[in-house]
């Protein structure tokens, strides 16, 4: 609603949207996982094929170096060549297996991610699609938005990746280490204290690189949001000759980004070599001990023995570094998976309403009957049986309602509007205009009173029923990526072309459509950016007179258009209002002069009412407006 809309936060991102890149510990882990894994167990079959290629792939890695024993102990040292090239065939057919299972796993992973991430993202938009309005008036655009791209995104990495590289590197951790024993448990203490110094470098560099790259993150943000409002505000910069100060701007946050980056990836990088060094050293640890033990140990420990045992030594802290990596993601994505699951659970919009809306006749003598689907004329069709005539007969009895309980916005309200009447509403901004109209919708639920629709209570007709029966033309005009034809048709899908250019013309847009370079099959973007604002409002007033319903909901409609261009349109817009009921919502006082009440609204309340020439002799607020002597914000 325009009258309670929070603004969006630097650069789109909201609250909830989490750096990428960086780290974010989940706040439940164990029940997250849960709800991930629900979506992969879809594919039970398909996952145990991966478990299996990833036991083979891992096998295949850690036995492939456990050859290397007998063929120095068995075949190098003796001089057995063709006993050599027979072992070194093994060992190429060990590899090759290991190679075709990890290439396996990985293609079977990626379509198994990416089916159970397209699913999350049909779901996550399908719970959107049902969630009250209340809710996107709580959160912004940029943070919902933040869900589809650096969310799911990251689920998706992790899922693709992160998770068999965890799994694969725990097996082959696990059996290196049991192979490591089996060759020597002397020498294995030896890699037992470097890994434990490779541990605590994993965590103390790893610590304090989350920390930079969540400072990091906060710096880019903030760069974005900037770089966007600017861009956004150029022409207002230009006439106010601030583009020195927003460059001033800009350098500031530029370089706390750059300090945050630099300390970020110091660290990030220094992880790598810090490891590769530890691993060198333990190397040449297990080297020089080892050549000691094969001397001395009088054949138990050979040289085979030693060639194998330093190849896992050489593995050992591949997995080590691997995990330390891949966990940050996993992390990140289990804490960008919480954020997406927070909005799947969220409460969606109730509706208990069983009164719905069918095609049907009026007969001679005043019933309705029901009848085929082509019909033009509409009938409420109650639970029992019953029809209703749609006329659109609207009433408000006393009615109260505050976005929360501790803020009333609409007090007490009472008003009708019979069949073929045009209410209008002017005051103030916030007085609660737009929140009238938007409760004839049931966007929001009301605290007390009621509000009927052809006699029957609103919250008794289903939403889709009740919404399909009522016209909107808000003061935002929103147009979609496609045809003119297609904006328009938007109002009414099935509508025929005929009837969308009788509607374009019925709103006075058809004169501009043809003037396009392809006319009603010209392809509007970005937002009709194109067009004019007079333009893409005729457009939004063509959308509603497609759609052809009996109650109109006008909200400031013709407030982005010109002088003009309102003249221009003025008889087509009686023409779309004749025979219905209208509520408008008035910012040029000269667009309600003809309108059978005029509602005078301040702070939730109705203070005036009456036709415009009631409301001049009272001389109160409504005059007050129309005679310049207040403003109307």
């Amino acid at each position: 609603m325009a009258e309670n809309k929070r603004s969006m936060g630097p650069g789109g991102h909201g609250p909830g949207h989490g750096p990428r890149g960086g780290f974010q510990k989940p706040k439940d882990l164990r029940g997250t996982l849960g709800k991930l894994m629900a979506y992969l167990g879809r594919y039970r079959a398909l996952l145990a094929a991966v478990v299996a290629l990833l036991c083979v792939s891992s096998a295949c890695t850690v036995g492939g170096s456990y050859l290397i024993k007998p063929l120095i102990n068995d075949y190098i040292l003796p001089g057995d060549f063709p006993g050599l090239a027979r072992m070194l065939c093994l060992m190429a057919a060990v590899y090759i297996l290991g190679a075709v299972c990890s290439f396996g796993y990985a293609r079977i992973m990626v379509h198994v991610s990416q089916n159970a991430v397209a699913r999350i993202r049909e779901d996550l938009f399908d719970r959107m699609q049902r969630l009250p309005l209340k809710y996107f008036d709580a959160h912004t655009h940029g943070e919902l938005m933040s869900r589809y791209t650096n969310d799911i995104e990251t689920i998706s990495e992790a899922l693709n990746n992160s998770f068999g590289s965890v799994v694969s590197c725990t097996l082959n951790f696990a059996g290196t280490i049991a192979m490591m024993l089996v060759l020597s448990p002397a020498l294995t203490l030896i890699t037992f204290a470097v890994l434990g110094v490779m541990l605590l470098v994993v965590k103390t560099i790893g610590g304090r690189s989350r920390r930079y790259f969540a400072a990091q993150q906060k710096a880019l943000g903030e760069v974005n949001g900037y770089i966007e409002e600017m861009i956004e505000g150029q022409k207002v910069i230009k006439v106010f000759n601030h583009e020195s100060a927003a460059k001033e701007g800009f350098y500031a946050r530029n370089e706390a980004y750059r300090q945050a980056a630099s300390r970020a990836h110091a660290y990030a990088g220094a992880m790598m070599p810090a490891m590769g060094n530890l691993s060198y050293i333990n190397y040449a640890l297990s080297c020089c001990l080892g050549a000691m033990f094969a001397i001395h140990s009088g054949g138990a420990f050979r040289l085979g023995d030693l060639g194998a045992f330093l190849q896992y030594t050489r593995q050992v802290s591949q997995p080590v570094t691997q995990i330390s990596q891949q966990m940050n993601t996993i992390l990140s994505a289990v804490a960008g998976a919480e954020r997406v699951f927070e909005v799947m659970e969220a409460q969606p919009e109730t509706d208990e309403g069983k009164v719905t809306l069918v095609r049907a006749a009026e007969a001679e003598d005043g019933s309705v009957t029901r009848v085929h689907y082509d019909n033009n004329t509409w009938a409420w069709l109650k639970p029992d049986g019953t029809l209703v005539p749609l006329r659109g007969d609207v009433r408000f009895d006393h009615v109260v309602f505050g976005y929360n309980e501790d803020h009333v916005v609409l007090n007490d309200i009472s008003l009708f509007a019979k069949p073929g009447q045009k209410i209008a509403f002017v005051g103030s901004t916030g007085a609660g205009k737009t929140t009238i109209t938007s409760l004839i919708n049931r966007f929001y639920e009301i605290q007390s009173g009621t509000i009927t629709y052809d006699g029957i209570d609103v919250r008794e007709i289903a939403k889709e029923s009740l919404r399909r029966s009522l016209g909107v033309v808000l003061q935002d005009t929103h147009l979609f990526t496609g045809t003119v034809a297609d904006n328009i048709r938007y109002g009414r899908l099935e509508a025929t072309d005929e009837e969308v250019k009788a509607a374009a013309k019925l709103a006075g847009a058809d004169a501009f459509i043809r003037h396009l370079p392809k006319g009603y099959d010209t392809v509007l973007s970005g937002d009709g950016g194109s067009l004019s604002q007079g333009e893409r409002q005729l457009l939004n007033i063509a959308r509603a007179a497609c759609a052809n319903p009996p109650v109109l909901i006008l909200d400031e409609a013709t407030s982005s258009i010109d002088t003009r261009t309102e003249k221009l349109i003025e008889q087509g817009m009686d023409r779309l209002m004749a025979g219905r009921t209208v509520f408008v919502i008035a910012h040029r006082l000269s667009t309600v002069r003809n309108a059978r009440a005029i509602m005078v609204l301040e702070q939730g309340e109705i203070i005036e009412r009456g036709d415009h020439d009631d409301l001049i002799r009272q001389h109160g607020r409504y005059y007050q407006l129309y005679t310049g002597q207040a403003e109307l914000a």
